[in-house]
Order: C-alpha cells, then sequence, then structure tokens
C-alpha cells in the first residue's frame, strides 16, 4: 500500500513548510521511543515522512509521482534500485543496484536473442548493495570504516581473460565470427541478434582457464574501505565505483553501494542539521532559575535556566547539530524544557505551597 506521508503527518498538501515542521516536532515528542508510551515504529513512520516533506526536491517529486516515489533514493521518481532513473548528490550517488536494461532483454524473449541489429549487451560486472550501520555520533563527524566482502574478482591467471595460459581467442563457429545469429519470425520478420556462444564478440575461447573455468573470475573474500562523509543521513548511500562483481572475460566490474544506516541515539531526535533533545525540570527550577547539564554530541555541556522559564522553552546551542554534508558548518541543538509539576506532595511540602499560594493571593488583593 502507498504511504500517504501527509496523514503520516497529519497535515494537508497545501501545508506550509512551518506546518510540516510543527506537525514533526509535536507527533515526535509524542512517539519518541524514549517515552514510556514511545511507539518506535511510529517514530521511524515520522521521520521517513519528515524526511521527504520538508525537502523542496523530494516533495515535488513525491507529489508527483506518489507511491512510485522512494524517499531513500534522494530524489530519484522511480524507487531505489529502479534500472530508470539515479539519484546524485555531491559524489554520492543514491539509485541502489544498477539494473542492465537493454531493449534485448525484450527482443531476447521473444527471439530468443539480444538486442536488434547485434549490437553487443554489456558484460560488465553486476553491482552490490551492503548496509552498514553506524551510531548518531559517527554519521555527525564521518568515518573510515573497514569491512570484509565476499564477491567476484579477476582471475589472476588468465588476468580476467578466461583463456588458459598460451592459448588464443578463436573465431566463434556459431556465428562465424560475426558476432550476429539472423533469425526469421513467422516466416517473414527477420531480425540480427546476438550470438548467445560468443555474446557478440565474434569469438571464443579455444582453451579455458582451468583457475577460472573460462569465467575471467573467481569469488574471494575482500575488504573494502569506505569513507563515509560527516552530515550522511539514514538511507543515503556511497558507492564505491569499480568496487562490485568483476565482469566477465575482463570486462569492468560493477559498483559497490554501502547504505547508512544511523542508529537511533536515546536523547537526540535529527531534523535536518539540527539536533532535537528534550529535558525535564522541576517547577522551582522553572520558577527561581538554575543550572542543569546538558548531553551534546561533543559532550556535556552546562545550560542555564532563567528564572520563569515556561514549559515548552527553546534554547539553542549553537554549532552543536550535524555536519552539513556539503560543507564544514554544523546545525544547532535545540533544547526544549518540560516544567514538571508534582503529582504527590508530602505534607511539609503541600503547607509551604499553600503558603506561598496565601502570599501570591495577598499579593494580589493588594493590587486593586
Amino acid at each position: 500500500m502507498a504511504k500517504d506521508y501527509y496523514k503520516t503527518l497529519g497535515v494537508d498538501k497545501t501545508a506550509s513548510e512551518a506546518e510540516i515542521k510543527k506537525a514533526f516536532r509535536k507527533l515526535a515528542h509524542q512517539h519518541h521511543p524514549d517515552k514510556a508510551n514511545g511507539n518506535a515504529d511510529k517514530f521511524k513512520e515520522i521521520n521517513e515522512a519528515y524526511q521527504v516533506l520538508s525537502n523542496k526536491e523530494k516533495r515535488q517529486n513525491y507529489d508527483q509521482f506518489g507511491q512510485a516515489f522512494d524517499g531513500a533514493s534522494g530524489g530519484n521518481p522511480f524507487g531505489y534500485g529502479s534500472p530508470f532513473g539515479q539519484g546524485n548528490m555531491g559524489g554520492f550517488d543514491f539509485s541502489g543496484q544498477n539494473m542492465d536494461f537493454d531493449l534485448g532483454d525484450l527482443f531476447g524473449q521473444f527471439f530468443g536473442g539480444g538486442a536488434p541489429g547485434g549490437r553487443s549487451r554489456s558484460q560488465k560486472g553486476a553491482d552490490i548493495q551492503v548496509d552498514l550501520e553506524i551510531s548518531l555520533k559517527e554519521a555527525v563527524f564521518g568515518k573510515t570504516e573497514v569491512f570484509s566482502l565476499r564477491k567476484q574478482v579477476a582471475c589472476q591467471p588468465c588476468h580476467g581473460t578466461g583463456a588458459d595460459k598460451g592459448t588464443a581467442y578463436e573465431k566463434c563457429s556459431t556465428c562465424g565470427g560475426s558476432g550476429k545469429i539472423a533469425t526469421t519470425v513467422l516466416g517473414t520478420f527477420r531480425t540480427q541478434t546476438i550470438c548467445p556462444e560468443c555474446q557478440g564478440k565474434g569469438k571464443s575461447i579455444k582453451e579455458k582457464c582451468r583457475a577460472c573455468s573460462g569465467n575471467g573470475f573467481n569469488e574471494e573474500q575482500t575488504d573494502i574501505r569506505v569513507e563515509i562523509p560527516a552530515g550522511i543521513n539514514d538511507g543515503q548511500a556511497v558507492r564505491l565505483s569499480g568496487q562490485g562483481h568483476a565482469g566477465k572475460h575482463g570486462a569492468s566490474a560493477g559498483d559497490l553501494y554501502v547504505t547508512v544506516r544511523v542508529k537511533e541515539e536515546p536523547g537526540f531526535v535529527r531534523e535536518d542539521n539540527d539536533l532535537i533533545s528534550e529535558y525535564d525540570i522541576p517547577f522551582t527550577m522553572a520558577t527561581l532559575g538554575g543550572e542543569m547539564e546538558i548531553k551534546t554530541i561533543d559532550g556535556r555541556v552546562k545550560l542555564k535556566i532563567p528564572a520563569g522559564t515556561p514549559s515548552g522553552k527553546q534554547f539553542v546551542l549553537r554549532d552543536k547539530g550535524v555536519t552539513n554534508l556539503r560543507g564544514r558548518s554544523r546545525g544547532d541543538q535545540i533544547v526544549i524544557v518540560n516544567v514538571e509539576v508534582p503529582k504527590k506532595l508530602s505534607k511539609k511540602q503541600r503547607e509551604l505551597l499553600e503558603q506561598l499560594d496565601r502570599e501570591f493571593d495577598s499579593k494580589k488583593k493588594s493590587w486593586f
């Protein structure tokens, strides 16, 4: 079923950016997993909806393409992993796996071959997609990650050709070296398709490499090093060009897509490049003022609470948010304080409050 991001946030399709942000904050506060009645799944849905609707380009694509749009694709209207579109962001590719789409795929289903006119299909290696889980702090500051991956790599003995050492290619006996096969359909239509034996090369291996059985690649465990940029968001991917599976018979390798999954950090909600955190303070501190310790990504800091602070008051900690993906600047941390009103009082506490109430009442009467 298609996701209705507007319904998720409880706003109209004509809602302004301010209305969307307000709705997100309210729902994020209500369903945050840190709260006793929080809902982690609902919180993820709210965050996903906000990531799309708070971004002008993503929102425009979502409004235009509806359920075909995938917020994680970085604006690709055909969705993550689609062969028809790619999202791109400053050197990062958010499109997922690249599927080799060719007219030959269609012709081959009916005529038993490849593309019309004998056009050779690419033998580029397949793309690989992996997930990498990182912490919020690592997303803020970036990191270098090394992990092990089993993939197809070019065969060393034959250098990826698939031919045994000391042997050469010979003319393909199936197509006579043309790389094409002529086919007549229904006795009337004539079409040329790629030779299935040599894949359009016009030549075939005389003696196959024994190390790779003529494929030109072997499967090996490989160490991968990836630089995760500071400011990356959950669901975005880094593309490592040419680090996917090796191509057949020396063709270029596919790409490796590392999709980042940012773990939830207790006490923080990410909103673009800002971090939102909420703290409860006693009504005495709200009334008299005081100082409290606040957790930030950089460490703990002291926050002064002025006397007469109302519930819901926001304090801004400059440059304590997330690093801008396109630069070195950082967002802010917004601290929201909620005033706690005690539900149970001791006898002495009640007497003191009643005394204070009488004091306020007498002052109020003196005003009139």
